[in-house]
């Protein structure tokens, strides 16, 4: 079991690269940021990186195509991130029949907002409650929330992108 659980950490840091060096990586709302900044940038490089004439495209007509995640992916930081900072959402509505350009801004838009979030808490703070979907959950696990979702699509996008033959951003070649 620990072989296992190394060899995955092992990958884990292949497939993402090593994050930048964090002094408070040690802590748990250092990790926080640690992770956020490393899914908000494969996200952001996704975006950028598939053809404006692939936005359209999904796999089969019952799922979200490339443009609606983008946009899904844009929407929903400020929900989650509006809740781990106990503040009402901004409710901002990012259309996915947008340009390519469009797309990127507002997701980046969206990355900077949340950026307020995970700046502000602090491991105290992190253990408050705040309210999630009308539902009770600590400042910390709103924040994991929303990384984990952002994780999940950018899982859907990296399958988009392998079906178009794109490389993602993760398993790009270390520069």
């Amino acid at each position: 079991m620990i072989r296992t659980l190394i060899v995955f950490g092992a990958l884990t840091a292949i497939a993402f690269g090593q994050p930048a060096p964090n002094p408070d990586a040690k802590s748990l709302a250092g990790n926080l940021r640690m992770r956020q900044a490393q899914i908000a940038g494969v996200l952001k490089r996704s975006i950028e990186k598939m053809p404006e004439e692939n936005f359209s495209y999904k796999p089969v007509d019952t799922v979200r195509s490339f443009a609606e995640l983008a946009s899904h992916v844009a929407e929903s930081q400020y929900a989650f991130c509006s809740a781990a900072m106990g503040t009402k959402s901004p409710g901002i509505k990012v259309p996915a029949t947008g340009t390519k350009a469009e797309l990127v801004a507002a997701y980046t838009k969206a990355s900077e907002y949340c950026d307020e979030a995970y700046k502000g808490v602090t491991d105290t703070s992190a253990m408050e409650v705040v309210k999630v979907f009308g539902g009770d959950m600590t400042r910390a696990g709103a924040l994991q929330f929303n990384t984990a979702h952002l994780f999940e699509h950018y899982g859907n996008m990296v399958t988009y992108m392998r079906m178009k033959g794109i490389v993602p951003p993760s398993s790009e070649p270390r520069k």
